[in-house]
């Protein structure tokens, strides 16, 4: 049945120009691919096929040539002027602390001597601001044209957080938000800049795939609880960085344990060691552990993160030595 189908359709229509034939019971579909829709074409095949014993009914439709196309395409590069290498700081989920880490990566980068910039990209939710109190204050610019990047403690930054108001909520759509992302980024004076941090938003969608196309990431560090259930999402977030060729620099384990203010007694809450585990089951460095302290939390809240407000603590340098780590697999790139 399907050969004297093709064989009246190629009366019309030639071989490369017939996608399918498809035959329901009494029905028959035919579909067509780049071929000049044609009326008088349509009725004569769809009286000639049902013609045929046991056909009722005959569809033609017209289709335009399909191509496979990639999951993840490479699209052309941002370009950002003066900054050498860029780092993605990532999560799998909100709630890990991954702002909190970015920030103090920077500032430790800046304080091993590297010209930092910090760059928000949590769109929906930025909170850069808040923690290098710049919040309220508007961005300037001298020409009209570019930004000029706000300045702390040897980092340059900036954030959506600076043209909006803290209670005012971004209801963008993906494609919106990579806009608004990509003129922040490359509208703004950022001068010679060794090492941009990027502050991911969390998770694994439309704007985190954007900006890993986007951006010559040099490498990306995922921010992880020790906990099973952020874990799984830190999986993801390393695959989704390696199904775009990102390096992943390594995996961070945030509140790791708890000390407590007064005795000085340990509890892991979140459980322990789970990243390291992880990390190792990919293959992937991991970086070192951030203990859950309420010093990081407030200084952070402050305006003034550990990194510079506590230099000496061992909180710093916790963020310190992974700062180094990252330093050292940068030059090795």
């Amino acid at each position: 049945m399907e050969e004297q189908i093709k064989a009246i359709v190629g009366k019309y229509y030639s071989e490369a120009e017939i996608a399918n034939i498809g035959i329901f019971g009494r029905r028959v579909i035919v579909t067509l691919q780049n071929a000049a829709e044609d009326s008088a074409k349509t009725e004569a095949i769809e009286k000639e096929v049902k013609t045929l014993s046991g056909i009722d009914k005959v569809a033609v439709i017209h289709t335009a040539v399909r191509t496979a196309q990639p999951l993840f395409e490479q699209p052309q590069k941002w370009q950002i002027r003066g900054v050498k290498k860029i780092i993605a700081v990532a999560s799998g989920k909100g709630g890990v602390g991954k702002s909190t880490t970015a920030v103090n990566l920077a500032l430790a980068l800046a304080a091993q001597g590297q010209k930092t910039a910090l760059f928000d990209a949590d769109i929906y939710g930025p909170s850069v601001p808040t923690m290098l109190g710049y919040e309220g204050t508007a961005p300037v610019s001298y020409d009209g044209k570019t930004f000029e990047a706000f300045e702390y403690q040897n980092i340059k930054s900036m954030s959506i957080g600076a043209l909006i108001d803290r209670e005012t909520p971004l209801i963008w759509r993906g494609s919106k938000a990579c806009g608004a992302i990509e003129q922040l980024l490359t509208e703004v004076n950022w001068g010679e800049i060794d090492v941009m941090v990027v502050d991911m938003p969390p998770g694994t969608g439309d704007i985190q795939i954007t900006l890993s196309q986007r951006l010559n990431f040099a490498g990306a560090v995922i921010v992880s609880t020790p906990q099973d259930i952020a874990l799984i999402d830190a999986v993801k977030g390393v695959n989704m960085f390696r199904r775009v060729d990102v390096p992943i620099l390594g995996i961070i384990e945030n509140m790791s344990y708890y000390l407590c203010p007064h005795c000085g007694e340990r509890a892991e809450i979140f459980g322990h060691a789970g990243a390291k585990e992880t990390a190792a089951r990919l293959d992937v460095p991991f970086l070192g552990e951030i203990p859950l302290h309420m010093d990081i939390r407030a200084h952070a809240d402050s305006g003034r993160p550990i990194v510079s407000a506590a230099p000496q603590s061992a909180h710093a340098k916790a963020y310190m030595d992974i700062a180094a780590k990252i330093v050292s697999a940068l030059n090795r790139g």
